[in-house]
């Protein structure tokens, strides 16, 4: 258990990490002093600024402010570090040396899951959607929620959101076993590709992952699984278990399933009724998966039916996720996080069934060394679905290059006669704006900081 007794600063080393921003901004919320270290300025470090946070980016034990910087005062402090920070930074190291109390993001977000009702959502793709998903219905109705999500609601412009309900909905991430730290009073797994390799070795190992935060689960709790993936998810007694999804079988099911000119319309069979006539504006059927599981949790959550008709319809999405940037008669750009290779056939399939018959052009940033060694077959053969593909150098995140193991490794497997690769600092001069009809951003590295310098000359090149 954290003892949150006395403490007046808390300091968060990966500040601008999704996850670890949230926190942070729930902190400060709470009344600490909270400041924290990142490698780059991001539009995340920037609203932690703007929330009176202290960021700094460089690794210098020197910038740190006295009240976490001078050890005398280590008592009135807590730190706290993702995985994802290299052993050797400075700033880690002089915390870890000097006795600080350090916390893993994962503890202390199970920390709170303890003293909630938390709705968490796993799985290898989907969980940020569908969590968000589940906040947006919550926040929507009378039931309201707190959450901590994967990725920017584009409803409320965050990846915290605070309420007076007694739910918290929570992403459950597999890497480094981080869900193990939850203990979630209805929980949903979406998917168990194999990911995370580098963690688990095999995805057998990582299925008895999952099935361990599916016991995590409170006795007298939920779990609501993809129907695809029923068989390999083991339910401990004192857990009921749903299914969802599209199949005939699923407890909760979308069908009768209908694309409208900009909007989709679809009905909802659960357990106990049929919700018809949803209206959702959003791209993918994948999306429309996903909203049933976040449905079958809000139901379960006391959401009305007419609550939910009203809040589908008015979802935007997540930032990075299918987000449209632009969508004009000839020139469209889409952005999407996807990094795992069927997480980028669900985004390409949803492309290509909204912007159908369309020339497609991708650029893509491989994350990992290890996930580009392990999926390079999966990721030149979905590549090969679009009509041109620019390849970036893999970002490595947390890793040490691997030999042998670059770009390239998945170029050479490609068949498609429109693949090049470049540099990341070269991609706005070689855009040739005139020749595009769609084009998609995909990765889950810094590839982000492409986006907005790619809109904009999107924009200002088809105004002339």
């Amino acid at each position: 258990m954290i003892d949150f007794k006395n403490i007046e600063g808390i300091y968060f080393v990966g500040i601008g990490g999704i996850g670890m921003s949230a926190l942070a901004f729930y902190f400060e919320k709470g009344g600490y002093t909270i400041a924290g270290y990142d490698r780059s300025e991001s539009r995340i470090t920037l609203s932690l600024i703007e929330c009176g946070c202290t960021v700094s980016y460089k690794d210098d034990v020197n910038v740190l402010q006295d009240l976490f910087g001078d050890i005398s005062n280590k008592e009135k402090v807590l730190i706290v570090y993702t995985p994802a920070i290299p052993l050797e930074n400075r700033i880690l190291s002089h915390f870890r040396n000097n006795g600080y109390r350090l916390y893993k993001r994962s503890e202390v977000l199970g920390e709170i899951s303890e003293n909630t009702d938390t709705l968490a959502v796993a799985g290898t793709h989907g969980k940020t959607t569908v969590s968000t998903m589940i906040a947006h219905l919550l926040k929507q109705s009378h039931i309201d929620c707190s959450a901590f999500l994967g990725g920017i609601s584009k409803n409320y412009d965050s990846n915290l959101l605070l309420g007076e309900g007694r739910y918290t909905v929570m992403e459950a991430d597999e890497f480094d076993r981080s869900f193990h730290r939850l203990k979630p009073l209805m929980a949903v797994v979406t998917s168990l590709d194999a990911d995370h390799l580098d963690i688990y070795g095999d995805q057998g190992t990582m299925v008895k992952a999952y099935n361990e935060f599916c016991n995590k689960i409170r006795p007298g709790g939920t779990l609501v699984v993809n129907s695809r993936i029923r068989k390999e998810i083991v339910v401990h007694e004192g857990i009921t278990c749903f299914t969802y999804g599209l199949a005939s079988n699923a407890d909760f099911r979308a069908f009768n399933i209908e694309l409208c000119k900009d909007y989709y319309r679809f009905n909802i069979k659960t357990p106990a009724t049929i919700i018809n006539d949803l209206h959702f504006a959003f791209p993918g059927i994948i999306n429309i998966e996903n909203f049933t599981a976040a449905i079958a949790i809000a139901l379960m959550c006391g959401v009305t039916e007419q609550e939910i008709r009203k809040a589908v319809i008015l979802f935007q999405g997540v930032r990075r996720r299918f987000d449209i940037r632009i969508n004009w008669p000839g020139l469209a750009y889409v952005d999407d996080y996807a990094h795992h290779p069927e997480e980028i056939r669900a985004c390409i399939t949803s492309l290509k069934e909204y912007f159908t018959g369309r020339k497609i052009t991708g650029i893509f940033q491989p994350h990992l060394f290890s996930r580009t060694r392990d999926h390079a077959d999966g990721f030149a053969g979905i590549l090969d679905e679009l009509d041109e593909v620019i390849l970036l150098p893999i970002y490595p995140a947390r890793e040490k290059p691997i030999p042998g193991v670059t770009s390239e490794l998945i170029f050479n497997k490609m068949s498609s006669g429109g693949k090049r690769l470049l540099n990341k600092e070269d991609i706005l001069g070689k855009l040739d704006v005139s020749k595009l009809d769609v084009l998609l951003t995909i990765g889950a590295g810094d590839i982000d900081t492409l986006v907005s310098p790619i809109e904009e000359k999107l924009r200002k090149e088809r105004a002339r």
